[in-house]
């Protein structure tokens, strides 16, 4: 699958990703982004979603691991940086499939931080993988 141009900040927010990781990875440094994979594999409740995301996202210390402690994270400009942001969220139909409400949620927020983001013109895109 070809990776979508990142430079289009009118088109960012959460996206299905049919394809490996390399083309996402390759786009987002040539749009001179920061590229974070979180790997949903290791993710096997809320408790190790929190932790995967936090580790791959390298979040702020401060982060309290809940749903509005990561939504607040998210739309902190010291987190991200002056740059913009690709996040691809890798083997993820697992765990919709066996956690669909937290997937639903993670999903929700993200997609609420790019939407944030896109109103002050930085780029955050949000890739789903299989």
């Amino acid at each position: 699958m070809k990776a979508p141009d990142l430079s289009a900040i009118d088109e960012c927010g959460v996206h299905e990703w049919k394809g490996p990781p390399a083309p996402l990875k390759a786009a987002a440094a040539h749009a001179r982004l920061r590229f974070a994979p979180v790997d949903l594999r290791k993710a096997k409740d809320k408790a190790t979603l929190f932790a995967e995301v936090d580790r791959a996202l390298a979040l702020p210390g401060h982060f309290g691991h809940n749903w509005d402690a990561l939504a607040d994270v998210l739309e902190d400009r010291d987190w991200l940086g002056k740059k913009g942001r690709v996040i691809l969220l890798a083997h993820a139909a697992a765990y919709r499939k066996d956690h669909p409400t937290d997937a639903s949620m993670l999903e929700e927020i993200l997609g609420e931080a790019a939407e944030f983001w896109q109103e002050r013109h930085v780029p955050f895109w949000v890739f789903v993988g299989a």
